[in-house]
């Protein structure tokens, strides 16, 4: 589990990034875990930073998601086989 390189589709790399930077524009005001997560993460770093960081964690469920064909479920929790 590798940070977003320069690689892969500039253009879907961006268009991660941009939702990124606005999930962290709106994280202030919210107490979920992921806000959690990134105000934590933005003490710690630079916010651009953050955002690549939560576009990596984004790409890696888009991936997971196509990879074993389900959709998206907020509630979902993994379990061990």
């Amino acid at each position: 589990m590798r940070g977003i390189s320069k690689r892969g589709d500039v253009y879907l790399r961006t268009l991660l990034i941009h939702g990124a930077r606005s999930i962290i524009r709106s994280a202030a005001r919210r107490t979920d875990p992921t806000s959690t997560w990134l105000k934590d993460l933005q003490t710690r770093r630079n916010i651009n930073i953050a955002a690549v960081a939560l576009a990596n964690k984004h790409a890696w469920v888009v991936w997971a998601l196509l990879a074993h064909d389900r959709e998206y479920e907020p509630a979902y929790t993994a379990t061990s086989p």
